[in-house]
C-alpha cells in the first residue's frame, strides 16, 4: 500500500482486535456464533480516513464535524462493530482506540492512461440495518431499512483532484418474504396485513435526504413468481412524488436471453438523460467543488447481487468516461473501454465486488461475473453459475439459519440472557428430521442395489427396483411437503421481528 496515498485504507480484521480486545473477547465468550461473522471476508477500517462516508458527504460537512473522532462522526448505517464499541463510545477519551469497521468491498488500483497516472477506487458499504442472509432477510423493516442495502462509490484521484460516483442497491422496499422450504426457488410472499406505503415512504424519505432524486432500476422478471413483486413496486411508485422518483422496470433475463447481452445497452441508453442530470461529485486540487451529484440510481433484482452488479458496472463506466475526460486523463474522442489495460482492471474489480457482496449475503460468489470480467457470456461461466447455484441451494436451506443467528448476535439484534437460562439455540428436532431422510436414503440405496444385483429375471429386478424407487420418491415427496421443518432456520428472536 502506498503510504503517500491521499486515501489510505487497511483491511485486516485482525488489526482491530487489539484496539478493542476487552469488548471483543467478552462477546466471544458469551456468543461463539459471532466467529461465523468474522470468518467472512470483507471487513475494512482506516485510521485516518472516514470510510463510512462518501467524498461528497465529507466535503459538505462543517469544521466541527471534521474535528470529531472517527467513531463520533461515522455513518451508523455502515458501522458493523457498533455493538462491540458500546462501552468505548460512552468514554470520549477512548475514542481514539475505537475505529469503525465497514463490511463490503474495497479495492484501490493505480492506473495509467495516456501516460497519466491516477488512483481508481471502488468501495461498497453494506448497511448493518436489516442485515442478514439471502432468504431470511428480504424487503424492509418497520423503519424502512431495506435488506441487502449497499452503497457503492467509485472514486478517481488525479493530481490532487477527486471525483466520485455513488449508486445504491437494496431489496424491494415493501413487506415481502421468501423463506426457504427445500424448493429450488421458494415462492415470494407479499404481506397482506402490513402497511406497505408507510414502509415505502420511510425508506425513500431517507434516500431523498441522503442521496437526492432517485431512479429505480427494477431488474426482476416480469412473469412467473417475480411478477407480483414488480407490479407491487410499480404501484407504490405511482403514488409517490414524480419529481423525486423515476421508475424503470427492465426484465433482465428476458432481454438478455439466448446470450443477447448487448441488449443491456438499451437500459443504459434509457437512463442516459437521468445520469447526465444527476452528474457526479468533483473537487479540484485546491479543494473547490466543481460538481455535485444530485441523485442516485437505486438498482435491485431479487437478491440485489448478480443482475444488479452487472448494471451498476455499466453505469459506473459511463460516469467514469465523463470524469476522466474532464480531468484531462482521456483525450477528446477516446473511450474508456478502449483502454485495454485499464479495462481489465476495471472489469475484474467490479467482478470481485460482485463476488464479495454475494458471499456475504448468499454464501457463494456472484453469478454472471464472466460477463463483468470479459464483456461476454461464456459456456464456462454458465457452468460456474450452475455450480454456485447448487452451493447456494445447500447453504440457503441447510446452514443459513446459523449464519443469520451469528449476524444477529454480532450486531446486537438479539439480547443475550445473562441469567444463565436455557439457550434458544438448542431446539429439539422433530422425529421427521432424522427418520424420513434415513428411510429415503435406504430406499434409494436398495433401488440401486436391485439394479446392480440382478435377480433371476429382469421382471423381478425391475419389480424390486420399482418398489424401492417408489418408496424413495414417496419419502422425498413427504420431506418436500414438510420442507420448512427440514431447513436450518434462525432460532433467535430479533429485536426487530423479521417480516
Amino acid at each position: 500500500m502506498n503510504t503517500n496515498c491521499q486515501f489510505p485504507i487497511s483491511h485486516n480484521i485482525n488489526n482491530i482486535v487489539p484496539q478493542n480486545n476487552i469488548v471483543l473477547s467478552t462477546m466471544m465468550e458469551k456468543r461463539p456464533k459471532t466467529f461465523s461473522v468474522l470468518a467472512t471476508d470483507g471487513f475494512y477500517f482506516c485510521t485516518d480516513y472516514d470510510l463510512t462516508h462518501t467524498l461528497q458527504r465529507l466535503a459538505n460537512t462543517s469544521p466541527d464535524f471534521q474535528e470529531m473522532s472517527l467513531l463520533e462522526r461515522a455513518d451508523q448505517r455502515f458501522v458493523w462493530n457498533g455493538n462491540l464499541l458500546r462501552e468505548l463510545a460512552a468514554q470520549p477519551e477512548l475514542h481514539k482506540f475505537a475505529l469503525p469497521v465497514v463490511h463490503g468491498f474495497v479495492v484501490m488500483k493505480p492506473c495509467r492512461i495516456n501516460g497519466k497516472i491516477f488512483e481508481w477506487v471502488l468501495i461498497s458499504r453494506r448497511s448493518c440495518f436489516r442485515a442478514g442472509v439471502r432468504y431470511y432477510i428480504r424487503g424492509i423493516d418497520s423503519e424502512g431499512h431495506a435488506a441487502n442495502c449497499v452503497e457503492t462509490e467509485q472514486i478517481v484521484l488525479y493530481e490532487g483532484a477527486q471525483a466520485s460516483f455513488v449508486q445504491t442497491r437494496g431489496s424491494m422496499p415493501f413487506f415481502w418474504s421468501q423463506r426457504p422450504n427445500l424448493k429450488y426457488k421458494p415462492k415470494p410472499l407479499i404481506s397482506k396485513t402490513a402497511n406497505h406505503m408507510d414502509g415505502f415512504k420511510r425508506h425513500f424519505d431517507s434516500q431523498f435526504l441522503i442521496y437526492g432524486k432517485q431512479t429505480i432500476l427494477n431488474l426482476v422478471n416480469q412473469k412467473g413468481s417475480e411478477k407480483p413483486l414488480e407490479q407491487a413496486f410499480a404501484k407504490m411508485v405511482s403514488g409517490a412524488d414524480k419529481e423525486m422518483i423515476h421508475y424503470i422496470a427492465f426484465d433482465f433475463h428476458k432481454e438478455c436471453s439466448r446470450m443477447r447481452w448487448h441488449r443491456l445497452q438499451l437500459l443504459v441508453d434509457a437512463v442516459a438523460e437521468k445520469q447526465e442530470e444527476y452528474g457526479y461529485f468533483m473537487v479540484n486540487a485546491e479543494g473547490k467543488t466543481l460538481a455535485q451529484q444530485t441523485g442516485t440510481f437505486r438498482s435491485n433484482c431479487m437478491d440485489c447481487l448478480d443482475r444488479t452488479n452487472v448494471i451498476q458496472s455499466l453505469l459506473a463506466r459511463c460516469s467514469l468516461q465523463s470524469q476522466l475526460q474532464r480531468l484531462g486523463v482521456l483525450n477528446v474522442g477516446q473511450k474508456v473501454e478502449e483502454q485495454a489495460q485499464f479495462e481489465r482492471i476495471y472489469k475484474n474489480a467490479w467482478a470481485d465486488n460482485a463476488d464479495a457482496c454475494a458471499v456475504q449475503y448468499a454464501g457463494t460468489g456472484a453469478l454472471k461475473t464472466d460477463f463483468t470480467r470479459t464483456g461476454k457470456r461464456t459456456q464456462m461461466g454458465l457452468l460456474m453459475d450452475g455450480v454456485n447455484s447448487m452451493v447456494r441451494y445447500y447453504k440457503n436451506n441447510l446452514s443459513d439459519g446459523f449464519r443469520q443467528d451469528s449476524i444477529d448476535l454480532f450486531l446486537g439484534n438479539f439480547a443475550v440472557d445473562e441469567s444463565g437460562g436455557p439457550t434458544p439455540l438448542r431446539v429439539q428436532k422433530d422425529w421427521k428430521f432424522l427418520t424420513l431422510p434415513i428411510i429415503m436414503l435406504v430406499a434409494f440405496s436398495m433401488c440401486i442395489a436391485s439394479l446392480l444385483l440382478a435377480g433371476d429375471t429382469w421382471s423381478d429386478t425391475l419389480a424390486y427396483a420399482a418398489i424401492w424407487g417408489g418408496a424413495g420418491l414417496l419419502t422425498a415427496a413427504v420431506i418436500m411437503f414438510y420442507g420448512t421443518d427440514f431447513v436450518d432456520a434462525p432460532k433467535l428472536v430479533h429485536k426487530e421481528k423479521m417480516d
